[in-house]
């Protein structure tokens, strides 16, 4: 687990196959959700294909450097009400937790593939949704920057320069507490 990091330098010319993006899917399709709900929902958006093409269209200015590298975007919703037909949506309060659950699956099974990935938010999920056709019952939460490291010299300097940084967390006992909220839990 220590080995997943979120770059931000993408080789450009590298490609996902079908099956590394069926083993990614599978492997949130496994995520434990509330209720056995399986609220998580992706959009597989190929580096220029149409849908990726809408996508960059409506990054955020701090992504638009990163993200068209990527080998491929997986947009995640979660399903937040029934569908058309009737379907799904029975656990509401869970749904984003529960996608976060496969999302994390995702991101695990990318990195036992060789793989990385880089979660991010920065985008008009609105436009992306409507463009898309998104159904109202699912939430467009964040995009999944999948594909392998490229190199930082292809890169402007601004993301080259995340690549360097180095990867920290809060201590535990910020994290884990014992008995009572704010009381650190000390192994």
């Amino acid at each position: 687990m220590r080995s997943r990091w979120s770059p931000s330098v993408f080789d450009a010319s590298h490609e996902l196959d079908d099956g590394e993006l069926a083993l990614l899917l599978e492997a949130a399709r496994w995520a434990p959700t509330c209720g056995n709900a399986q609220p998580a929902q992706f959009l597989v958006c190929r580096r220029g294909d149409e849908a990726h093409q809408v996508l960059v269209r409506h990054l955020s200015r701090g992504n638009t450097g990163w993200v068209p590298r990527a080998s491929a975007v997986l947009l995640v919703g979660a399903q937040i009400a029934p569908d058309e037909s009737g379907e799904g949506g029975y656990k509401p309060f869970h749904a984003d937790y529960d996608t976060g659950q496969a999302v994390a699956h995702l991101t695990l099974q990318a990195v036992a593939s060789g793989l990385v990935s880089h979660q991010f938010a920065g985008f008009d999920h609105d436009a992306v949704a409507a463009e898309l056709g998104v159904p109202d019952h699912v939430r467009l939460l964040a995009g999944i920057a999948v594909g392998v490291p490229g190199d930082p010299a292809e890169v402007s300097e601004r993301d080259a320069e995340r690549e360097s940084k180095p990867r920290r967390r809060r201590p535990l006992e910020r994290t884990a507490y014992a008995g009572r909220w704010g009381r650190p839990w000390l192994a």
